[in-house]
């Protein structure tokens, strides 16, 4: 395997089973709560991966997300590709961030990315979402540190699976 499959191999395997947690069927009552899997997987390898992920594969990984939703074709695209961009394009700081202080700027970009959603809800004339709606961007920033600290341990065995 060459060096370049060694460090893609991991991402791709996290994020497809990031899109298998967007998709398994939840009870109604619960369905508001789930956190924004794919983004917080996202997020976490663009911080830990300098320029492996590019606005283009955020891109394709968004509309790999809305044909898998059924949601409109871009709209998953648009938030990650913004997401991406923001968080490549302050990496130096957030990356050095204690892990409480991650977790509110995590908060920050999941609640931003639910903002593209709404106003694109809106130009489509579709009724808006309800006060439940705003759930998931806290529950994903409670899921954080836990998710990172579980990701950071997954690419470390990955890496030690290579060099051993």
């Amino acid at each position: 395997m060459t060096p370049q499959h060694d460090r893609i191999g991991p991402i791709v395997t996290s994020l497809l089973i990031a899109m298998v947690l967007t998709i398994i069927p939840l009870p109604e009552t619960i369905q508001p709560l789930r956190p924004y899997w794919v983004a917080l997987v996202l997020i976490f390898w663009c911080l830990e991966t300098q320029g492996i992920i590019s606005l283009g594969a955020a891109f394709l990984l968004g509309l790999g997300l809305d044909l898998l939703t059924g949601s409109l074709l871009g709209m998953h695209a648009l938030g990650l590709v913004i997401m991406t961009y923001l968080v490549t394009r302050f990496r130096p700081r957030l990356r050095f961030f204690p892990p409480w202080q991650q977790a509110l700027s995590v908060l920050a970009l999941l609640v931003n990315d639910q903002i593209i959603v709404v106003w694109i809800i809106s130009l489509r004339g579709d009724s808006l979402p309800t006060a439940s709606y705003w759930l998931a961007p806290l529950l994903g920033m409670l899921v954080w540190p836990w998710l990172f600290l579980l990701l950071d341990r997954y690419r470390g065995a990955a890496r030690h699976r290579v060099h051993s």
